[in-house]
């Protein structure tokens, strides 16, 4: 494991493996995970709908013409994978799968050991500048043509105005026909008692829970045009899954005009 890692701190991507019915956590990510289905019970629904979301998503990107995709915080693989979904349409479309949790990063790294046009890079999303240089992407990711950049489900967990940051990096290095794919935890229809319940369920892990409302999750996509149906719950994101209380926003959204000089 990394230097430094401690089990005994939640990690958002366990936590979301066991949403999912996964073995890859530990007590802590179960003591915290549980308690937010204690509050929502519809929790597992909701990792489901959003699993389903990506897979739909990939599956435009690809018909669409994308042939290279960086999907950051990717979470423990999980069937389909993104380079399984885009390999149905472009069988040599090229991955490079970003996070910085050690369960993660070993899964990954042994599941895609002899795949030379996938890669798992380990760096923190808040370090954006890391991912673009490493160089993994610089072998694999051709930002002079089109690519698919992805961070669902992980913005959330990212306060204040980092996810503007971050995303402003990726879509300065983004030509048109570039494709962004977000998904991110809202605050729509919750109650202020219930959103101290997520909150307090989240605070052990390392940057917290930042639910968000739909103005500023649709802000996320400056810069890009919105494909349809624009930012929907995940569930409806051209499908058509149980939706559940607790919303995740959803949106894919393509880049029309190049970045202006500064």
């Amino acid at each position: 494991m990394t230097e430094g890692f401690d089990s005994d701190v939640p990690s958002p991507a366990r936590m979301y493996d066991y949403y999912l019915g996964g073995q890859d956590n530990f007590a802590a990510d179960r003591v915290a995970a549980e308690a937010v289905i204690a509050s929502h019970p519809e929790q597992p629904q909701l990792a489901r709908n959003n699993r389903a979301f990506l897979v739909r998503a990939v599956e435009h990107l690809a018909a669409s013409g994308i042939r290279q995709f960086v999907d950051v915080g990717t979470g423990i693989p999980t069937a389909p994978t993104v380079h399984e979904v885009a390999r149905r349409t472009h069988p040599g479309a090229r991955v490079v799968y970003v996070d910085d949790d050690p369960v993660v990063l070993a899964h990954a790294r042994a599941l895609l050991a002899e795949d030379r046009e996938v890669a798992v890079v380990e760096a923190d999303m808040h370090d954006p500048d890391a991912i673009t240089a490493h160089p993994d992407v610089a072998r694999l990711i051709d930002f002079s043509e089109p690519v698919g950049v992805l961070f669902v489900a992980v913005l959330h967990f990212s306060p204040g105005d980092e996810p503007r940051r971050i995303l402003g990096h990726f879509r300065s290095r983004m030509v048109p026909g570039s494709f962004l794919v977000l998904s991110a935890g809202s605050s729509e229809g919750l109650s202020d008692a219930e959103l101290a319940e997520i909150h307090d369920a989240y605070a052990r892990t390392p940057r917290g829970g930042h639910l968000r409302s739909r103005e500023e999750i649709t802000g996320f996509f400056d810069g890009f045009e919105l494909v349809d149906p624009g930012v929907v719950d995940v569930s409806r994101w051209r499908g058509f899954e149980r939706p559940t209380h607790i919303s995740i926003l959803a949106g894919v959204a393509r880049r029309v005009t190049p970045e202006p000089p500064t």
